[in-house]
């Protein structure tokens, strides 16, 4: 049995410590925000967020993640339900088409937003350098993370 800190909660993880924290999110705690691109850490499907600092849930081990607070998409909106300053600037932007690549993006946004709360476009560029989109063409991505830092400092 192995312990995480989850958006805030415990969870109790009966798996292999080699278990991927992707299929720990997914296939035990229920989580399917997360998700399962490439399984080899190239598309930024399954980031989330370790202690503040984006990863790539399918290459990092549970027995890896120790006591650092893991926050995945399901744990960035407000307890009432109210969006994230990022989730809503994705909406406002159009930066959303299908929808797979999102979580990810946005959760790598808000990291950005963190430590570089005015972002010039190529350092945004570079932040999600490792997500792959293919709806969008990245236009509206960069936009809304321009939109989200011109709003409310995303603090949650």
């Amino acid at each position: 049995m192995i312990a995480l800190q989850v958006n805030g909660r415990r969870h109790e993880i009966e798996a292999p410590p080699e278990t991927s924290l992707l299929d720990a999110l997914r296939e035990h705690a229920r989580l399917t925000g997360t998700k399962r691109g490439c399984d080899i850490g190239v598309c930024g499907a399954c980031t989330v967020l370790i202690a503040g600092e984006p990863r790539s849930a399918c290459r990092v081990r549970l027995g890896d993640v120790g006591d650092a607070p893991v926050t995945t998409i399901e744990g960035v909106a407000a307890p009432d339900g109210a969006l994230h300053p990022v989730q809503q600037a994705f909406v406002d932007a159009g930066a959303i088409q299908c929808g797979f690549c999102t979580p990810g993006m946005v959760l790598a946004a808000i990291a950005l937003l963190a430590r570089t709360p005015d972002p010039a476009p190529e350092e945004i560029r570079a932040a999600l350098a490792g997500h792959l989109c293919r709806c969008t063409g990245y236009r509206q991505i960069v936009e809304a993370v321009q939109l989200a830092a011109r709003s409310t400092p995303p603090s949650r």
